[in-house]
């Protein structure tokens, strides 16, 4: 049974940690908190000598939920307006709309 818990505690500390350098923002906290569960679990299910392993993968869990609540409190998703773009089209129009001026005169 501890067998279990220790690849089940692994396996979700690193999805833990790979989903909280990702930008899946708050959707982290599923992996966390399933890998502070099992990693809790391990933890009581291990011999005294066998509490090494268990509390580096908590340490991790608890240091990549830290990381993803000040990646979400501090860095804020900004959209800038691209003012190059916008008279980029707007010059686009004004060819478009100059040559085919130009084509309707030539028709006539």
């Amino acid at each position: 049974m501890r067998k279990l818990f220790l690849v089940l505690g692994i396996i979700f500390t690193l999805l833990a940690i790979l989903f909280s350098v990702l930008p899946f923002d708050t959707l982290a906290f599923l992996p966390i908190g399933l890998a502070l569960i099992f990693c809790l679990v391990l933890l009581k299910k291990s011999d005294v000598n066998q509490k090494m392993l268990p509390n580096a993968l908590l340490l991790l869990c608890v240091l990549s939920s830290v990381y993803v609540v000040g990646k979400t409190i501090f860095i804020k998703d900004a959209v800038v307006k691209d003012v190059k773009f916008e008279q980029q089209k707007v010059n686009d129009t004004k060819e478009s709309k100059k040559e085919l001026e130009n084509l309707e005169k030539d028709l006539q």
